[in-house]
């Protein structure tokens, strides 16, 4: 009996001890950043004063994604392979990003915009569906508002409308140093002009820190069908915020994604794949 006792007792220490240990946060992570799958057309488009890489995958209605602040096109990979079967997907690295050129002219939402309408006319599309992330997200929301002519809907993830919807030391987090540092080494390795990163990262901390500045009558002029996607850790953007820019907007569906971060299409592909099914329903 004893001798049972103490097999079984060795036996469930041993199991134990091989149990995996318990897995990180998805939100406390950044998964590798996808490459794009093959695109049926790529290269750079004159716009203005720049040279703005696009890559084209898949056929059907337009849509245009907009990727956030530092980063590039690559890092809508998951979602491209998920859209491409039913839509024309257009995924655009913004001025300065990715494989994009920078020029001398100041960074602003509305120069970002500007630029969208630009690649939407070189590529003969009337309207797209717009889906954008943190600075791509608020590029939608200048559109959606000044040029709702060329915007069929609207999902915007991780966007803020004013100052007071970032959350304080958010860029310090974890898990944003770790994804600004590997923007540097991007740019490093796919920018046409290398050098110009800190001057990319000095424009964007000055338009970060003055804009948006959109009031809730400004929001209110918004018409086009709009989906406003935060995430439950948020690193940047509050949910509060994310909640009253819905409420902001007429008509405006608000979905808040568990368990994930800004970087929710990385972390979590299939919910966030799952949210564009819903958006671009008809």
């Amino acid at each position: 009996m004893r001798r049972r006792a103490f097999t079984r007792t060795a036996c469930g220490l041993l199991l134990a001890g091989a149990a995996p240990a318990m897995a990180q946060p998805a939100w406390t992570t950044l998964p590798p950043t996808p490459a794009l799958p093959p695109p049926a057309s790529d290269g750079r488009l004159r716009i203005g004063d720049v040279e703005l890489f696009h890559a084209v995958f898949g056929d059907g209605a337009p849509v245009l994604l907009l990727h956030g602040g530092m980063g590039h096109s690559n890092y809508w990979g998951h979602q491209i392979a998920a859209l491409a079967g039913r839509h024309r997907v257009i995924a655009l690295d913004s001025r300065g990003h990715g494989r994009s050129t920078l020029s001398p002219r100041r960074m602003s939402y509305p120069l970002l915009a500007d630029d969208v309408v630009g690649v939407l006319d070189a590529l003969k599309i009337r309207r797209a569906a717009i889906v954008g992330w943190s600075d791509g997200g608020i590029v939608g929301l200048e559109l959606a508002m000044r040029r709702p002519d060329r915007v069929d809907r609207l999902l915007a993830f991780g966007a803020n409308f004013n100052l007071q919807g970032l959350r304080p030391q958010g860029a310090q987090s974890a898990t944003f140093t770790q994804y600004a540092e590997r923007c540097r080494l991007d740019h490093a390795a796919m920018s046409p002009t290398p050098a110009n990163w800190q001057r990319l990262l000095d424009d964007l901390r000055r338009m970060w820190g003055s804009s948006p500045t959109w009031t809730r009558a400004d929001l209110a002029r918004i018409g086009v069908p709009t989906t406003i996607v935060g995430a439950e850790h948020d690193e940047i953007i509050s949910r509060e915020h994310t909640a009253e820019l819905a409420v902001a907007i007429p008509g405006a569906r608000l979905s808040q994604l568990p368990g994930v971060s800004h970087f929710a299409m990385l972390q979590d592909p299939a919910r966030f794949n799952a949210e564009l099914a819903a958006f671009l329903r008809p």
